[in-house]
């Protein structure tokens, strides 16, 4: 497996990241995949190396690169702690999704060049904080991003103007929706409304939510990691990306 480090130029920056790809000299897919709020670490670093060994060239972008470069955090986050909490808002305030877009057609387009990447579709997988770039994503590069999958995607519905679920007529992609359960992030009504926006779209998409998985659930370093949903989640994401990619 080779690891590469990057840099991408964006409208607002340079961003920082890794990008793995099996050592062949084959060209393949290629997968972005969006790390959630606790930005680029090890655990999601082997996260992204398990997708590339199925045969992609996955790029992992620091999301976050307007705030700082990883480490996101120098100590262990714990929800509702205030220096906690400070620290959520200072990576997501500058996430605006005018910046989302703009950021998300940037990686796509990076991805695309890359001389180890095909010229075929591409995927995107967010988490957490990212599922709703992971559908923007699809949204600004449609010809491009052919599927696109979200793991406990935080406000994918809301009331406000700048829903994420408001760019789902831009979108051409497979969706895929994997939902945690007591999510404050996206409760059982958002979950509904999501779905009745999904019919309401017509694509081709999953929305599920995952018995006994709680809101970061896919991460091996969250206290909540759930293997079995977590190995689950993996092998729905890998389905998706062999009947899209290839």
């Amino acid at each position: 497996m080779v690891e590469e480090a990057l840099e991408i130029r964006t409208p607002d920056g340079t961003a920082d990241a890794f990008l793995y790809r099996a050592d062949g000299g084959r060209r393949l897919p290629g997968v972005i995949h969006l790390t959630d709020i606790g930005g680029i670490r090890p655990s999601h670093c082997n996260m992204a190396r398990r997708l590339a060994e199925k045969g992609y060239a996955v790029l992992l972008p620091n999301v976050f690169y307007r705030t700082g470069k990883p480490p996101m955090f120098d100590f262990t986050p714990t929800m509702g702690e205030e220096r906690t909490m400070k620290r959520f808002a200072e990576l997501a305030t500058p996430m605006t999704p005018e910046a989302a877009e703009r950021d998300a057609a940037a990686y796509v387009d990076f991805l695309a060049a890359q001389p180890s990447v095909d010229s075929g579709s591409m995927g995107v997988v967010g988490h957490c904080f990212t599922g709703g770039m992971a559908m923007r994503a699809a949204a600004v590069r449609p010809g491009k991003v052919a599927a696109a999958a979200s793991f406990h995607g935080g406000g994918l519905y809301t009331n406000a103007a700048t829903s994420p679920h408001l760019v789902l007529p831009r979108i051409r992609a497979e969706l895929y929706f994997g939902h945690a359960i007591n999510d404050q992030s996206m409760p059982e009504e958002a979950i509904r409304n999501l779905k009745q926006a999904l019919a309401r779209w017509g694509g081709k998409y999953q929305s599920e939510t995952y018995a006994g998985a709680y809101h970061g659930w896919t991460t091996p370093d969250a206290p909540v990691y759930n293997q079995q949903q977590a190995d689950r989640a993996f092998e729905n994401l890998a389905a998706l990306f062999a009947r899209t990619l290839k």
